[in-house]
């Protein structure tokens, strides 16, 4: 039997003007729009769509914005009834409102707080991030070891063969980057980041997060997520709250995440929120399973 899977974006996929389309054309957006506003007593949905882009890419309105365009694309696709979910970093946050396991009110709040403190770990232990394109994932983890004299540095996010993004202080990600390029990495970039997300410089970030986890409802998921830290499926509201505390200062596990649900029954995937980032990892991933991007209001249209 065939299985469908939405896929949340994470940070980097924002941009000016998403999600004003479904604002002007559906009545539940609006209304949706709206409670974010008022749950945050801040004026978002100003940012989202008028931007200065400077502030829209402060982690504190970013990680917010990016679950918003999300949750309200995957609340109005009437039709689509997925079996399973999962979200990339911030992602995990939408995919876990689209399986019942936490309200949205709960979520935007959450998410907000949680954005909020990995700016400010951000600014308190300021680090970076690199991408390392074109090397096995095992001989990244050696570089990270070996460079971990220089200072913190370990991989953050496992998205793709061949596509490792590694993270920690400034003098940590500069060594592995060299030993990455001398192990033969096809390309190292330095990526403009706000902080060294996913490394232990965010355990200042995960520790403030745990008071927000503790005092938010969460249920069990009406359908298994699939989880950043084992990429592996959960559905106890006991392991989501564990799983997204650990999650901070944990790799993405994105590559083996897609794999495994593939492995469950999973042959077609909807990434729901802005870009079409997702889209392209799955494809190298798995070329052979159908992946759609839903973005725009009018890409809803045919499954209200």
């Amino acid at each position: 039997m065939s299985k469908t899977a939405f896929l949340f974006p994470g940070q980097g996929s924002q941009y000016v003007g998403m999600a004003k389309d479904l604002f002007d054309n559906s009545v539940e957006a609006r209304e949706m729009i709206k409670t974010a506003n008022d749950a945050l007593g801040i004026n978002l949905s100003y940012i989202i769509f008028n931007g200065p882009e400077e502030q829209l890419k402060q982690t504190e309105f970013t990680q917010p914005a990016i679950f918003l365009h999300s949750v309200v694309l995957s609340s109005i696709i009437r039709t689509l009834q997925p079996n399973a979910s999962a979200g990339h970093s911030l992602g995990e946050y939408s995919a876990l409102v689209a399986a019942g396991s936490i309200q949205f009110y709960d979520a935007i709040k959450l998410v907000r707080a949680r954005g909020k403190a990995m700016q400010q770990a951000g600014i308190d232990n300021p680090g970076t991030m690199a991408a390392v394109v074109g090397l096995e994932s095992d001989k990244v983890s050696d570089s990270c070891l070996e460079a971990s004299s220089a200072g913190i540095v370990q991989c953050a996010n496992f998205n793709s063969p061949g596509q490792i993004v590694i993270s920690g202080s400034v003098e940590g990600v500069k060594k592995a980057m060299e030993i990455c390029k001398a192990k033969g990495a096809k390309l190292v970039k330095e990526l403009v980041v706000s902080g060294a997300f996913h490394s232990q410089l965010m355990e200042s970030a995960k520790q403030k997060l745990l008071n927000e986890l503790n005092s938010t409802y969460i249920y069990d998921a009406r359908f298994p997520v699939y989880a950043n830290v084992t990429a592996g499926p959960v559905s106890t509201k006991e392991e989501i709250k564990r799983l997204l505390f650990e999650q901070v200062t944990s790799p993405v596990r994105w590559e083996e995440t897609i794999k495994n649900m593939i492995r469950d029954g999973v042959d077609e995937f909807y990434e729901i929120g802005p870009g079409k980032v997702l889209q392209g990892l799955v494809k190298r991933i798995n070329p052979e399973v159908k992946c759609t991007n839903i973005d725009k209001y009018s890409e809803v249209e045919k499954y209200l």
